[in-house]
């Protein structure tokens, strides 16, 4: 193998955009913020954050969250009782990542659905599952999509389609939007448009926004103010958070429109990959995408990214992602690395 090793140089990481750390721009602003206790509704910083977030994507009103995993727990507990169901794809987080939260802590029941190979519902399957008003049924009340999901964008015409069904039924509807801004860039569309038809959104701000904490449940006003008082339960009631909420609010101000830049850097990195026989590629829609390693080359590949530098979930499935820390001379150096790794393994 050619000389790839004694970089000095940082770490390239392609394990999430979760990994974002914040710049000296963002960090600046966080340490100007003003605060206050945000129980008490006294943080000026988290109220604007709030204010901010649901006026971009069109909501009345807006509660700033730990996590996106809470976010959307907290969602789930406000649309749902006890005995409810709400409809989700299989691969999607709120079934599939968050620890089976809703089940386990509002004892509500979800309804997994094959996820079609665009990512998307398909509309037969969500009304197929719908159950009926009869005591031997969990009661289905919401459907919940995701959007990216796995990388993947959910068109805004399938979006309006799967939301007017859900509403024509009766069910409310909410939108993990944890990478909803990329949809969005990726599309060409407004935030507004983006989440147009779903009655609350959960936009993480701490994914390629940069941030490094926290998310935004966004929906109407009552629906808020029960969404405090199970933020509270979960333990997300923060106090001076408005250093936290600086970072989001520099987020959605400067790193919305630059998303193209990682949809940009994951298309040339997969193309790159591609040129390697050896490798399966998909082809990105946004920053996130999947290549199919040889089970005989993971081990020794792990072991030569860690070498190099490179930090990679490596697997016979592996998923890469590209995010604000990801430039284009790293994509070159990510390309150089595998493809000599696999012209000397062959």
């Amino acid at each position: 193998m050619s000389d790839m090793s004694n970089h000095a140089e940082r770490w390239i990481d392609l394990r999430s955009d979760t990994v974002t750390q914040p710049g000296a721009e963002m960090r600046a602003a966080m340490q100007a913020a003003p605060v206050g206790d945000d129980v008490y509704g006294d943080d000026p910083t988290v109220n604007r954050l709030q204010e901010v977030t649901a006026e971009m994507f069109g909501y009345e009103a807006g509660l700033f969250a730990p996590s996106g995993t809470q976010s959307n727990l907290i969602a789930l507990l406000v649309h749902c009782a006890r005995g409810d169901e709400y409809l989700v794809g299989q691969e999607a987080h709120t079934y599939k990542y968050e620890g089976g939260g809703a089940a386990v802590l509002g004892s509500i029941q979800p309804q997994p659905i094959a996820n079609q190979p665009d990512g998307s519902i398909a509309l037969a399957d969500i009304d197929a599952y719908i159950k009926p008003d009869d005591m031997h049924f969990a009661r289905t009340r919401l459907l919940a999509l995701e959007n990216t999901i796995g990388g993947r964008v959910l068109g805004a015409h399938y979006m309006a389609a799967a939301t007017q069904l859900a509403h024509a039924r009766g069910l409310a509807t909410h939108l993990d939007g944890a990478r909803i801004c990329n949809a969005a860039v990726k599309q060409g569309i407004s935030l507004r448009a983006a989440t147009a038809g779903f009655d609350t959104l959960s936009v993480c701000l701490s994914k390629g926004l940069g941030a490094p904490v926290g998310s935004v449940l966004c929906g109407p006003k009552a629906f808020i103010e029960q969404g405090k008082r199970w933020r509270k339960m979960l333990g997300g009631g923060m106090r001076q958070a408005g250093i936290l909420a600086a970072a989001g609010l520099y987020a959605l101000e400067h790193n919305i429109e630059r998303l193209a830049d990682d949809h940009t850097n994951a298309a040339n990195l997969s193309r790159g990959l591609a040129q390697i026989a050896q490798l399966k590629v998909a082809t990105p829609q946004t920053n996130i995408f999947y290549i199919e390693v040889p089970p005989a080359s993971v081990d020794a590949l792990r072991a030569t990214l860690v070498r190099e530098r490179i930090r990679a979930t490596v697997g016979q499935h592996t998923r890469l992602v590209t995010h604000i820390k990801v430039t284009a001379a790293d994509v070159a150096r990510i390309i150089d690395v595998f493809t000599t790794f696999f012209k000397d393994a062959s």
